[in-house]
């Protein structure tokens, strides 16, 4: 069975929606901009920042279901202006060990919630309860 979770670190979604859903496999998490972050807001408007921000994000939800950025399998990524894939690239790869990158979608959709630049959303594979 499915379990339901908001972070209780960001406001409750505005929209019909959950921050994490987790399954006996994977953790599924709902696309994250700096605009869902406390600290976002001043970082609007600077790709590395919000990419940096936003991976920190997603490293915390993952480790608070006993998970990491290694169990990350898909990536979703929306930017605001593919021009600057390079800039979100240098951060996003700092995440990830060379060569073990996740499967990947990088889009441009100009109107991204909340008027961050860059949404992430990820899929990972959930360490069995034994191992947690």
């Amino acid at each position: 069975m499915p379990t339901f979770m908001n972070d209780p670190t960001m406001p409750t979604p505005s929209f019909p929606g959950s921050h994490m859903v987790i399954d006996d496999h994977y953790v599924f998490i709902s696309g994250l901009t700096v605009v869902d972050l406390s600290n976002g807001h001043a970082a609007r408007g600077d790709i590395k920042e919000e990419t940096r921000l936003i991976m920190r994000a997603l490293s915390r939800m993952l480790e608070t279901v006993g998970g990491s950025l290694t169990d990350i399998l898909r990536v979703d990524i929306h930017l605001t202006d593919l021009h600057a894939i390079q800039d979100m690239d240098s951060v996003y790869s700092e995440h990830f060990e060379p060569g073990r990158y996740p499967a990947r979608t990088c889009t441009e959709s100009p109107n991204i919630c909340g008027g961050g630049n860059v949404e992430i959303t990820v899929m990972a594979k959930r360490q069995p309860q034994s191992e947690q």
